[in-house]
């Protein structure tokens, strides 16, 4: 009996043992993978990186019909085609895709392929089959071989040819492709026709010819295309991404050609624009198409909020537009233009909260109130496109059909006129929506291509949206065919780019390129004269150049001639950074808000505070130098250093090469308004005429820096938010701007909860407290102050030197070093025949003196600010016997040597 056992026993295990034997050689499906996650990558016709597990035998599966099954035993269904291992991604290909640089690549065999343009119309799948007989699926990410095959350089959308229309759209990958035409705009209408358009395999453009009679009729496009995250093939019907004109709400795309003369205002090919020497002669003025005109009662009631506001030349707005241009103001920047996805375009469903004007100014309530209509009220910033190369609807007398295009023509003529060159705030870094979402265009015509994926497939989203891929080839085109047109058919003067640093370098210098070629005689505009500036942010996915090199400061720099914003003179300026929150960061103060010299009340004005405001007041000196990284100057510990070496939160201070490339500011739409950023910062007890000082203090840095001064509208009035940190959504009751200077928007409720409640218990104080609540005197002292500083930027070349080389050789600056006297920094500016400036900014609650070493002559007051209104800087002295000139309390005082 025990023998029995014991051979049953050893029957027992060596069973077990065979059973684990072809457990391990079955094949199995990982339970962990998820087959559609894209974590392959589908580089060219032949070529494919994937991180497969380690010798395990690759094959590409395909289904034109989107059958494939991911069983237990593999991918089953359509066919297979197996993959050779070929090394790893290096050389040129981990130049162009340097994230991927390592990863194992599989090539296709010859004939396969060939076949690449049927595949990439179906479903397609990668296995591994390692062998334990585990496998592994996964989809593909195809951006990389739809750009090697498919790239296309010539005309998409509508284009006319002797009146008749043809229709191109690029989808590689669709099916079918339809064009569904129709009468009018009506969403609930039928289509009168629904026509096949043809595919051309070279390129993937699907196109149609028209008829005469189709301008000025709407269309969609129905795409026939397999859509990896559903799955499925899906049709689609979608608007044209190139659409040049839309119905109301962007139901349907408009078939418009912008050379007919109805769509023309009057004298618009004739149109000429104020004259411009030199980037470095720029100034601009950002504004938001609504906040200019809303609460202006001298413009029509229909025309608030409007394109056409702009052409009321009593309009009170209009009239501070041209006092503007007037004092030197050069270019008028618009916030969004274009269509956005999240201003509803039918009036009649706008809503508002009625008169607040009776509530507390720190109350809750008025916020509360308007949290229900602030979808629904008509206010957007417009940071969310829809559609790249139409003007948005909400902002024209009729959303619906062509008139969107004259009225927006209508403004830049007007404008031009005026003396104002115009800018575009455009946001080619990002759409509202993708995937099959209801506002997603570009993702159901040809997913997956136009936004920039992560390892997984997943849309990123660094930039608060769906990121789009302008490394990609076709979306580089859309971005530049989109600028182009807003360039020649609209006439715009510049553009400034949202998040520049999600862009390429490359994608901006081919912006430029393409833009600067353009001249009157061919495109109606001299190419030339279009000044491009943005972003340089350095984060999210491309952090650090890891996609491709960015446009970022650092790299935009050095020689690109595009501008990109000062961070570094804004933080010294205002104290702190935009993103401090709680009480003790929000009150850190910077040179023109008292730091050290005037501290508030969480602060004391010690030794450390007397440390940090020289810091600073270097990083005012790198932004007064036009931000140039080889500038030297003795720096607040003594020594002499290039601004490339002195430090600004782990970064150069100085970076640029030329003033262009750097666009000074200290307030923009973005974050607090000046005056709310002073609220924080400065001592309570500050006086009112106090307060105006310090923000003219502020906005003379900017005015009077090398580079391109940058304003925010209604910084020259005092404009506040009622401390709102970010008003993008926050309707037009926290985003007055009046024009009449009776109010400056201050004391209008606690800003809205969702950005602004962490710090409500510092701002109801402020906001209760009639110390801070500035009025019409106050509000036109600093108006006058900013066309004056305007003026004198004006007066003199030394304050636009047009090279580096030129401000490395005639700007210096003085009271530096250790044992500078702090709040105070003077610079001096000579010229070729004996001009030479010499200018004061102080900060200190009392006047300063000082003594320039190396310039002799008598000097003198500037002519414009001895006949100012601001009484105190008229007592600006140059003792001639001492050498000494005497500058008031918180001044800007610009002295002129004498030519007699």
């Amino acid at each position: 009996m025990l023998h029995v056992l014991r051979d049953l026993r050893l029957y027992s295990f060596v069973c077990a043992l065979c059973l684990a034997a072809i457990i391990a050689v079955a094949p199995t499906l990982a339970a962990a993978d998820n087959w559609r996650e894209a974590r392959a990558h589908w580089l060219a016709e032949d070529l494919i990186a994937w991180r497969a597990p380690t010798g395990a035998q690759v094959s590409l599966h395909f289904s034109p019909d989107a059958s494939l099954k991911i069983a237990e035993n593999g991918v089953e269904g359509g066919e297979a085609f197996p993959l050779k291992p070929v090394g790893v991604l290096a050389d040129a290909l981990a130049q162009k895709f340097p994230h991927l640089a390592g990863t194992p690549l599989f090539r296709l065999d010859e004939a396969t392929a060939r076949r690449a343009p049927d595949l990439l119309r179906g479903q397609a799948v990668l296995s591994a089959r390692a062998g334990t007989g585990r496998i592994t699926a996964v989809s593909l990410q195809t951006a990389g071989v739809l750009d090697a095959r498919f790239a296309y350089d010539g005309p998409l959308g509508v284009t006319f040819t002797e009146g008749a229309p043809s229709i191109a759209v690029w989808a590689p990958t669709a099916k079918s492709v339809s064009l569904h035409l129709f009468d009018n705009s009506d969403p609930l209408a039928p289509p009168t026709r629904i026509l096949p358009m043809q595919c051309n395999d070279a390129d993937g453009v699907w196109r149609i010819e028209g008829e005469p009679s189709w301008n000025r009729r709407h269309y969609l496009l129905e795409v026939e295309v397999y859509v990896r995250t559903t799955g499925r093939i899906e049709r689609n019907l979608v608007t044209d991404p190139y659409s040049l004109g839309l119905s109301r709400d962007s139901k349907r795309s408009l078939i418009v050609n912008l050379d007919d003369d109805d769509l023309k205002p009057r004298g618009w090919d004739a149109l000429k624009k104020p004259p411009i020497d030199a980037p470095e002669d720029i100034s601009i003025y950002e504004l938001h198409i609504r906040d200019f005109s809303i609460s202006d009662m001298t413009v029509p009631a229909g025309l608030r909020g409007k394109f056409a506001a702009f052409t009321r030349p009593r309009s009170n707005g209009v009239k501070h537009l041209k006092r503007l241009a007037r004092a030197g103001l050069t270019h008028l920047h618009l916030l969004p233009a274009f269509d956005c996805a999240t201003i509803a375009e039918d009036e009649a469903t706008w809503r508002d909260a009625g008169d607040l004007s009776a509530l507390p100014p720190d109350s809750p309530e008025q916020q509360a109130r308007l949290a229900s209509t602030l979808d629904a009220d008509g206010f957007n910033w417009c940071y969310d496109p829809f559609h790249y190369t139409v003007p948005e609807g909400s902002y024209a007398t009729d959303a619906d059909g062509a008139r969107r295009i004259v009225e927006f023509r209508d403004m830049v003529a007007h404008l031009n006129r005026m003396g104002l060159r115009v800018v575009m705030d455009v946001v080619y870094n990002h759409t509202t929506a993708s995937g099959q979402a209801a506002r997603s265009v570009l993702d159901r015509i040809v997913p997956d291509y136009y936004h920039r994926l992560d390892e997984t497939g997943a849309v990123t989203t660094s930039t608060c949206c769906a990121n789009t891929a302008t490394e990609n080839a076709m979306m580089e085109k859309l971005m530049v065919d989109s600028l182009e047109t807003w360039a020649t058919a609209y006439k715009v003067d510049g553009f400034r780019f949202d998040l520049m640093g999600h862009h390429s370098k490359a994608n901006i210098e081919r912006t430029q390129a393409r833009l600067n070629a353009m001249n009157e005689r061919d495109h109606g505009v001299d190419g030339r004269s279009i000044y491009l500036y943005g972003e340089g942010w350095n984060f999210g996915e491309v952090e650090n150049d890891a996609r491709f090199v960015q446009a970022t400061q650092a790299n935009m720099g050095r020689g690109s001639g595009v501008g990109t914003f000062n961070d570094r003179l804004r933080d010294a300026v205002r104290g702190g950074w935009p993103f401090d929150t709680g009480a003790d960061q929000v009150r850190l103060q910077g040179f023109a808000s008292g730091l050290y010299t005037d501290p508030n009340e969480a602060n004391s004005g010690s030794h450390e505070e007397r440390a940090e405001l020289l810091r600073l007041s270097d990083w005012i000196r790198v932004g007064l130098a036009g931000g140039l990284s080889d500038y030297a100057f003795t720096t607040h510990d003594g020594q002499m250093r290039r601004a490339a070496d002195i430090d600004y939160r782990g970064q150069p201070a100085g970076y640029a090469s030329d003033p262009q490339e750097t666009v000074n500011y200290v307030a923009a739409h973005d974050n607090e308004t000046l005056f709310d950023n002073n609220a924080y910062k400065l001592p309570l007890s500050t006086t009112k005429a106090d307060r105006a000082r310090m923000q003219n203090l502020a906005a003379s840095i900017v005015a009077l820096a090398q580079g391109v001064p940058f304003f925010h509208a209604g910084q020259d009035m005092l404009r506040s938010k009622s401390m709102d940190r970010n008003s993008f959504n926050s309707g037009d009751w926290f985003n007055l701007l009046d024009f009449t200077m009776r109010e400056n928007g201050w004391g209008r409720g606690l800003p809205p909860a969702e950005e602004n409640e962490k710090n409500w218990d510092v701002i109801a104080p402020r906001l209760a407290d009639p110390r801070l609540r500035v009025g019409r005197e106050e509000i036109t002292f600093a108006a006058a102050h900013f066309e004056e500083v305007l003026a004198i930027r004006r007066s003199s070349p030394l304050f636009r030197l047009r090279t580096g080389e030129e401000v490395v050789r005639k700007l210096r600056f003085h009271n530096t070093g250790p044992d500078q006297t702090p709040g105070l920094i003077v610079m001096s500016l000579t010229g070729e025949e004996g001009e030479a400036i010499v200018v004061a900014f102080n900060a200190r609650p009392e006047a300063a003196q000082f003594e320039v070493e190396g310039l002799d002559g008598d000097f003198a007051l500037h002519p414009l600010q001895r006949k100012s209104k601001d009484a105190v800087v008229r007592l600006a002295r140059f003792d001639s016997d001492a050498r000494s000139f005497d500058v008031p309390p918180r001044t800007t005082a610009v002295f002129v040597r004498s030519t007699d």
